[in-house]
């Protein structure tokens, strides 16, 4: 088991920024490939971006490209995930995964999820 705890969700207004954290228990975390998704209400969960385990090779969703980023610090056991110029469709519930085997882009392929952090964006 990995517990995986976000944090950093809120209200912001359009073009706002966020920085959310997810900070993974256990001494295995440099091991897992982190990624982050997000669901909003009456929609499926999808993927937004991830970064394996040294820090290299990061992907992320087309709609977040040039305004999230996302990066790692193993020596915290901690994911993060900055948003800028943020829209009201970016409007979800943000969920930290981590995952055994790479890729770590869909839903079926994670192994540990966190429970979420709301992130709403108002226009």
């Amino acid at each position: 088991q990995v517990p995986l705890v976000e944090s950093g969700g809120g209200l912001v207004q359009a073009g706002g920024s966020l920085r959310l954290s997810c900070a993974a228990s256990g001494r295995t975390f440099s091991t897992y490939y982190m990624a982050w998704f997000r669901q909003a209400p009456g929609k499926e969960r999808e993927f937004v971006a991830t970064i394996r385990r040294s820090g290299g090779n990061i992907y992320y969703t087309d709609s977040v490209k040039g305004r999230f980023t996302i990066s790692r610090d193993n020596a915290q056991n901690t994911v993060y995930l900055q948003m800028n110029s943020l829209k009201p469709e970016d409007t979800a519930v943000y969920i930290c995964a981590a995952c055994i085997g790479w890729p770590c882009t869909v839903v079926g392929g994670i192994d540990y999820w966190g429970q979420g952090t709301q992130v709403t964006v108002s226009s």
